[in-house]
């Protein structure tokens, strides 16, 4: 197997002096510092969880013999899907959004674990089956846009309504350029079936702080006043700097319910 990326790893990340440190693990609240005095902050720390939380997760997405980590099938049609069993969680997005990267990044510790990653765009066609151990199943949609599936909107529609075991959707945004229209029509398919999700700005890597801070702004203002099923608190991730990996984690152990307590830090 490959070998872990450096900040792959906590103990990595605890390694570096304070400031970086956040910066890794809460790149959000690293923004939070350059607001105008007085504004929101709540949407920056909703979801804060403490060290042992994050060590919790991190143990999830790391295999071994007892533990395995695999890629399990892929499916075309929501029969074909394996059976409900575990809790489970879907990451959606554009084309070119940065998709297999990031759940490559999630399972960096799982380095047997084979996550294509396509130099071209709109590469997966498929949903991709990931289980983690006995915990939780996580699914990499085909993405939308650019070269998307002829039956993408079928399959993906079939899947968010039949899914009886989906426990959060990650609705995945380039933080470069925010929203985009296609963006909306996801929005707005998982807001017509009531489904809970989360959006998580990729790529911020390639981003300004100034036009992170405003694409933040700008989203942050949209999920308060034009959903209902999104969570308030964004996710900011780099696949390529590991910021946000680590905080990402725990929130998907928490939603599949693998994280008995959520204590704050």
């Amino acid at each position: 197997g490959r070998a872990s990326p450096p900040l792959a790893a906590l103990s990595q990340v605890l390694r570096l002096e304070r400031s970086r440190r956040t910066a890794v693990v809460f790149p959000l609240q690293k923004l939070e510092r350059y607001l105008a005095p007085g504004a929101d902050t709540a949407p920056f720390r909703l979801f804060q969880p403490g060290l042992a939380a994050l060590q919790r997760a991190e143990a999830l997405f790391r295999s071994d013999r007892g533990h395995p980590i695999d890629y399990v099938s892929s499916a075309v049609r929501t029969d074909h899907a394996p059976p409900p069993a575990l809790p489970e969680v879907c990451f959606i997005g554009r084309s070119n959004v940065g998709k297999s990267s990031l759940i490559r990044a999630l399972f960096s510790l799982a380095p047997e674990v084979e996550v294509r990653v396509s130099k071209t765009p709109g590469h997966t066609k498929k949903m991709n089956f990931f289980k983690v151990g006995k915990y939780f199943t996580l699914v990499d949609m085909p993405g939308y846009g650019y070269r998307a599936p002829q039956d993408f909107a079928e399959m993906v529609e079939a899947y968010l309504q039949e899914r009886h075991n989906l426990k959060r959707t990650f609705l995945l945004v380039d933080g470069v350029v925010g929203l985009q229209k296609t963006d909306h029509i996801a929005v707005d398919m998982l807001e017509e079936f009531g489904i809970p999700y989360v959006m998580v700005l990729t790529k911020i890597d390639r981003a300004s702080r100034g036009l992170l801070l405003k694409n933040v702004l700008e989203i942050q203002e949209f999920v308060k006043e034009s959903t209902q099923g999104c969570f308030p608190q964004l996710f900011l991730v780099s696949s390529v700097e590991f910021s946000g990996i680590h905080l990402l984690r725990c929130f998907v152990a928490h939603v599949t319910g693998n994280l008995p307590t959520v204590e704050a830090s």
